[in-house]
């Protein structure tokens, strides 16, 4: 609740005086002395332990943020990764860095990891011999038919023009 307070008085401290500084303030020179405080601490209006703690929370807050979205960013990349080595694409360099300064102990979110099972599932199913018994069973008949016999006609028109007998 104290953070909430100083957080709220900083923010209305910071838009006083961007107002004040825009000349809007009404006092000219007298209100720009009055606005610049050399202690930064001061112009927030907490000790100066308090503004060095809030820094360091500031500070720990961005470094955990950016150490997340390293970590959504690697997640990624290992994602097209997986789609590259899945299509035989070429490999990018940006994404092989990318997992590396993540640490290489990169997971893909769950609901992708079921995605990536169920295409791995998918291809096993293609590459069995139930696979290809299914792919026969869908396949269209009639236009098989129809190409074997016009290729059958043109090989017996081929042979009659060489063949005299014929």
């Amino acid at each position: 609740f104290l953070l909430k307070e100083k957080m709220a008085f900083l923010v209305k401290s910071m838009l006083s005086n961007q107002v004040k500084n825009l000349g809007l303030g009404g006092g000219g020179e007298e209100s720009k002395e009055e606005a610049a405080p050399a202690d930064p601490a001061a112009a927030a209006g907490m000790t100066r332990e308090e503004y060095e703690e809030y820094q360091k929370q500031v500070i720990e807050e961005k470094m955990e943020r950016d150490a997340a979205f390293a970590q959504k960013k690697a997640g990624r990349a290992v994602l097209r990764v997986h789609l590259r080595e899945k299509y035989r694409l070429p490999k990018s360099e940006l994404d092989e860095t990318q997992i590396q300064l993540a640490g290489d102990d990169v997971d893909l979110p769950e609901d992708l990891q079921k995605m990536v099972a169920e295409d791995q599932v998918e291809e096993e199913d293609k590459d069995s011999i139930l696979g290809q018994l299914q792919n026969i069973q869908n396949m269209d008949m009639d236009a098989i038919k129809e190409k074997a016999q016009a290729t059958f006609t043109d090989m017996k028109q081929a042979a009659e023009q060489k063949c005299s007998i014929m």
